[in-house]
C-alpha cells in the first residue's frame, strides 16, 4: 500500500546527488522517481506516467538537454506541476531565468534537508489549492473536465474513458453507486466535455423531494393550477433547456412521475401542471442512483420501460475502498481548500502515519465521508501537518494505536462541508468531564446530572448524527433509521429542525 502523500521526480545527472535527494524525499514522506537528465525528465513528464507526478526537483546544469530547457519544453506541454530549481551558483540572474522558465522556487547545492522539506510541502499545498479553485470556477461555469477528477485509480480511469465516449453524444445515461462515490462531479464532467458545456446544469434530488410536490418541481405548474399556487413556477425541465438536466437518486421517483419522465424522453416534451398544451424542451439527461434500478424493476417499484430508457448506457463508480490509491491525492485537496477557508495555513500536509491509517479505513461514506473528515481535522490540528490523532474517528474505527489525547483540547462539533451542510448537529460526546472525545459512533445514556436520558432526547441525537453520517441525503437517513420518510420529516419539525435541516435536504 502506498503511503506517500506524492510522487516528486527527481532530476539530476550525479548519481550521488540522485541518491541522496532520493532518500530525503522518501524521508520525508513522498514517493520519488528518478531521471538522470532533462531528455529523460521531459519523456516521463509527457508521457503516461507524468500525470502520477506531483512535483519535480531539476538539476539546472545537465549535459544534453539542462534544466531550463527541459523545464520550457515542460511548460509548453501546458503540464502545471511545481517545479524547485537547484544549482551549485546562485547568482541573481540565474534565480531569475529559473524563474521566468517557470520554476516556482530556486534552492542552492548542498540544500539542507529542512529547507527542502518546508519548500516541497508548501509547493505541494498550493498546487492543490490552485487546482481546488480552477475545479471551482469550471464547475460554476459548467466547464469542468474530466481531467479536473482527482484520481490515480485504474478502476476510475475506466470510468473517466467511458463518460469521454458518453459526451460526445446525447445518450442518456445511468451513474450507479453507492452515496459519496462522485456521480454529479461525473455528470458535469460528461456535460463540461460535450457541445453543451457552459449551459445550464440543473441538478435534482428526487429523495429530497415530498411525493406531493416532486411533479411541480420538476415540471412546473401554471398559476391557480391548484390550491397555493398562487404564481406560475417553471420547472426543472424548462431550467435545463438547451443544457443537462442530472436527476440524482432517480429510483425515489413516484411512480405517476415516472410516467410523465418516460413521455419527456419520448416526446421531447412536459405538461406543466395546469397548462393547456405541452411544452417543448431540450435537454440531456443523466440519471443517478445508489441502488440497483433493476431490483427495484423486479420490486414493483420502478416502470420496466423507463428503466430501459434511462439505462442506455449505464456507468458504475467503484467506492473508495476499491480505490485507496486515489486517498492521498483527495486528502491533500481536501487539506488545502480547508486551510486556507479556516484561515490555518500553516498546515500544509499529512504525516506518512496519518495516510496509512486513512488508506486502512473502509470509508463506507466514500469521498463525501473523507472531505467532512479531513475538514474536521484542520479544525482539530494545532501543528504543522496533520497527524494520526487528528482523526480519533478513524483511528476508533479500525483500532488504529494512538498516542494518549491531549486533554486541554475541547471537544467539536463533526465537520460537515459547506455543500452538504443540514442544519445544526449536536457536540460530539466527551468521557469523564475531562475533553477527551468519544469513539465514533458513541451515545451516550446519562445526562449531566447522571440520570437516564428521555429517548426524545436519544431520538433527536440519533437523527441529527444520521443526517450528519449521510450528508444530507434525508432517503437514506430514513432508510438507515428504519422509518418512512414522512416520519422523518415531522420529527424533524418536532424537534425544531425544519427550518434548517428540512429545507436544505429539500433543496
Amino acid at each position: 500500500m502506498q503511503s506517500a502523500s506524492g510522487r516528486i521526480l527527481i532530476v539530476d545527472d550525479d548519481p550521488i546527488q540522485r541518491r541522496l535527494l532520493q532518500e530525503a524525499v522518501t524521508r520525508f514522506g513522498y514517493r520519488a522517481r528518478t531521471a538522470e537528465d532533462g531528455a529523460e525528465a521531459v519523456r516521463i513528464m509527457t508521457g503516461p506516467e507524468g500525470a502520477d507526478i506531483d512535483l519535480i526537483i531539476m538539476d539546472m546544469v545537465m549535459p544534453e538537454l539542462d534544466g531550463l530547457g527541459a523545464l520550457r519544453k515542460i511548460r509548453a506541454e501546458r503540464i502545471a506541476v511545481p517545479v524547485i530549481m537547484q544549482t551549485a551558483h546562485g547568482g541573481i540572474d540565474t534565480v531569475v531565468n529559473a524563474m521566468s522558465a517557470g520554476a516556482q522556487d530556486f534552492v542552492v547545492k548542498p540544500v539542507a534537508p529542512e529547507r527542502l522539506e518546508v519548500s516541497i510541502r508548501n509547493l505541494m499545498k498550493v498546487s492543490a489549492l490552485e487546482g481546488e479553485l480552477t475545479r471551482i470556477r469550471k464547475r460554476t461555469t459548467g466547464t469542468l473536465t474530466f481531467n479536473d477528477i482527482i484520481t490515480r485509480s485504474p478502476a476510475m480511469e475506466r470510468v473517466l474513458r467511458l463518460g469521454q465516449r458518453a459526451a460526445s453524444s446525447n445518450i442518456p445515461i445511468l451513474i450507479e453507486g453507492e452515496s459519496g462515490v462522485g456521480k454529479e462531479l461525473i455528470a458535469r464532467a460528461i456535460q463540461g466535455s460535450g457541445e453543451r458545456k457552459s449551459r445550464p446544469f440543473v441538478t435534482v434530488n428526487c429523495g429530497a423531494i415530498p411525493d406531493n410536490l416532486v411533479e411541480s418541481i420538476l415540471f412546473g405548474h401554471e398559476k391557480g393550477a391548484f390550491t397555493g399556487a398562487v404564481d406560475k413556477h417553471v420547472g426543472k425541465f424548462q431550467e435545463a433547456h438547451g443544457g443537462t438536466l442530472f436527476l440524482d437518486e432517480v429510483g425515489e421517483l413516484p411512480m405517476d412521475v415516472q410516467v410523465k419522465l418516460l413521455r419527456a424522453l419520448q416526446e421531447g416534451e412536459i405538461d406543466p401542471i395546469g397548462s393547456r398544451r405541452p411544452v417543448k424542451v431540450d435537454f440531456r439527461l443523466i440519471s443517478a442512483t445508489n441502488r440497483r434500478l433493476i431490483d427495484l424493476v423486479k420490486e414493483g417499484g420502478f416502470r420496466e420501460d423507463l428503466y430501459y430508457r434511462l439505462n442506455v448506457f449505464p456507468i458504475w463508480i467503484p467506492p473508495l475502498r476499491d480505490r485507496r490509491e486515489d486517498i492521498p491525492a483527495l486528502a491533500r485537496h481536501f487539506l488545502a481548500r480547508f486551510a486556507a477557508e479556516e484561515g490555518k495555513t500553516q498546515v500544509s500536509g499529512l504525516s506518512t502515519d496519518a495516510l496509512q491509517m486513512l488508506q486502512a479505513y473502509s470509508w463506507p461514506g466514500n469521498i463525501r465521508q473523507l472531505e467532512n473528515t479531513v475538514f474536521r481535522a484542520v479544525v482539530l490540528c494545532d501543528g504543522d501537518q496533520l497527524v494520526a490523532e487528528d482523526f480519533p474517528q478513524v483511528a476508533a474505527a479500525i483500532d488504529h494505536p494512538l498516542p494518549p489525547p491531549e486533554l486541554e483540547r475541547p471537544a467539536r462539533a463533526p465537520a460537515v462541508s459547506p455543500s452538504t451542510s443540514t442544519g445544526p448537529v449536536s457536540a460530539e460526546p466527551t468521557f469523564g468531564g475531562n475533553g477527551t472525545t468519544a469513539p465514533f459512533g458513541f451515545m451516550r445514556s446519562l445526562d449531566d446530572d447522571g440520570h437516564m436520558r428521555t429517548l426524545a432526547a436519544v431520538e433527536e441525537e440519533m437523527i441529527r448524527s444520521a443526517i450528519s453520517h449521510y450528508g444530507g441525503r434525508m432517503t437514506e437517513v430514513s432508510r438507515r433509521l428504519g422509518i418512512g420518510r414522512s416520519t422523518l420529516y415531522r420529527k424533524l419539525k418536532d424537534y425544531g429542525l425544519d427550518d434548517g435541516t428540512a429545507q436544505d435536504a429539500a433543496e
